[in-house]
């Protein structure tokens, strides 16, 4: 029982290690304030929006996608990005978070010319890793919560990518916003077998494809 009691313990530290280690590393690299992020001629041209399910499964709209599409919609508009990736779950018929984020980007004000899609985003590290393989991205700003852009930050420049990230407004002490936060321990620890252990690859790669910019 002691043994057990010591792994656990074990465990627990290098969870709350990781943790650590990844907020360290990624939060100078994250903005609240859109009026501090470099504008497009000086450093990133794209928006790397990442994707989430529209509408909750008990019904009603998720507001982590609902703040996901406005910040990016602000970054165009505020002429930070010239264009938007957006990189999301498309796994079925059935279910494509990447052709409803369009479609309320285009709602919203942002042409449709510079929003491209990348239907195989299906977790953090493969939209992170595709942004540069696939699209050419290797200087971009990432949009989600402040939560999902440490590890999706951290990520990145692990891969060598210069990016830096654009807080999605999300509301505190929910139940939704607690769910999410204890899945992101896990998600991060995660995230640093599939780095440094693992080496794992996206699931699909594929050919090259150009991103138009205004």
């Amino acid at each position: 029982m002691r043994a057990v009691s010591a792994i656990g313990l074990l465990v627990l530290l290098v969870v709350i290690a990781i943790d650590y280690g990844m907020r360290l590393t990624s939060s100078p690299q994250i903005y609240s304030d859109i009026s501090k992020i470099p504008s497009v001629g000086t450093t990133k041209r794209a928006a790397l929006l990442l994707g989430t399910a529209k509408y909750l499964k008990g019904g009603g709209v998720n507001y982590f996608y609902t703040y996901r599409i406005r910040a990016a919609v602000e970054l165009y508009e505020s002429g930070k990005v010239d264009a938007i990736v957006v990189s999301g779950d498309n796994g079925s018929r059935y279910y494509d978070e990447t052709t409803t984020m369009q479609q309320d980007l285009i709602a919203a004000g942002v042409p449709r010319r510079y929003i491209t899609l990348d239907y195989a985003g299906f977790r953090t590290l493969d939209s992170v890793v595709r942004a540069d393989a696939i699209f050419g991205l290797d200087d971009y700003i990432i949009v989600s919560q402040r939560f999902h852009l440490i590890r999706a930050i951290y990520i990145a420049q692990a891969k060598g990518q210069h990016v830096i990230g654009y807080t999605a407004k999300e509301l505190p002490h929910t139940a939704a916003s607690y769910r999410m936060k204890l899945r992101e321990y896990l998600a991060r620890t995660k995230a640093m077998l599939d780095l440094y252990i693992l080496h794992t690859e996206p699931k699909f790669y594929g050919k090259r494809l150009k991103v138009t910019y205004r």
